[in-house]
């Protein structure tokens, strides 16, 4: 695999030429309990030295995951919608939180998760919103920032830095798992191809290079070949000319 890699070896080099760095950080989604797959994330990142910010599912937590994470502080649980439940008709982008939906149970639902991420996890928790499938309805966003989340994070280059309701928006922008073919590993000369392109419009001054750069996994649907794939991914963006992001950072703002 490792002949993959030389691409972005080479524009690492110029980044270093430019004397430029790149905010880096490690999202992980679907948690809520303690699994061999969530012990194996956990070790990697112990291995890389990358923290992983990892996206809970509030109303499915087990009292294993809080006291697992509490021994583990390169665990960052953050919150992941409410009960990963699809609202929307059939044949509609799959979404928790539509801006169609009843105001009530969404206000309900969100202040619901926010307590039991809070109880669950105490000073460990990190207020940052990830909702599932990436996707958000704009009408509910100022509900979030009411209830004091700082961070919201989907996929793609955002827009701009804040949202809309002034939360600051750090996304992700490379998954590792082909989701509509296989569901294994994409073709890893693509992905790689992928980022570096991105890399290259910010080190051209052609997006937004504030953003940190995020790799998103799924844990629970890793195999061997998404395992290998992302390990060598952490170590080459640790040993680059990187900075790790830190949530401490949002807080500031």
């Amino acid at each position: 695999m490792s002949d993959i890699w030389a691409p972005l070896d080479t524009e690492f080099d110029a980044w270093r030429a430019a004397d430029l760095r790149l905010p880096f950080w490690w999202r992980d989604d679907d948690a809520y309990h303690v699994t061999p797959e969530l012990a194996q994330l956990n070790a990697l990142s112990e291995q890389t030295g990358v923290d992983v910010y990892l996206a809970v599912i509030p109303s499915k937590l087990q009292p294993d995951l809080p006291s697992y994470v509490a021994n583990h502080n390169n665990l960052l649980p953050v919150t992941h919608g409410y009960a990963h439940q699809d609202h929307t008709p059939a044949g509609v982008k799959k979404c928790e939180f539509a801006s169609d939906r009843e105001d009530d149970a969404v206000t309900r639902e969100l202040q619901e998760g926010l307590r039991l991420m809070e109880e669950g996890f105490g000073a460990n928790f990190v207020p940052m919103f990830v909702p599932p499938w990436n996707r958000f309805g704009n009408d509910h966003k100022f509900k979030l920032k009411t209830l004091g989340y700082k961070g919201f994070s989907t996929y793609g280059p955002r827009r701009n830095r804040w949202s809309k309701r002034g939360m600051e928006q750090i996304n992700t922008h490379v998954d590792p798992i082909n989701w509509r073919g296989s569901r294994s590993l994409d073709e890893p000369s693509r992905i790689v191809a992928r980022m570096v392109e991105q890399l290259t419009a910010r080190r051209l001054g052609q997006a937004d290079n504030s953003e940190p750069y995020g790799y998103l996994t799924h844990h629970k649907a890793h195999d061997a070949d998404i395992w290998a794939f992302s390990e060598e991914l952490l170590k080459k963006f640790k040993g680059g000319p990187v900075d790790l992001w830190s949530a401490q950072d949002m807080a500031k703002r």
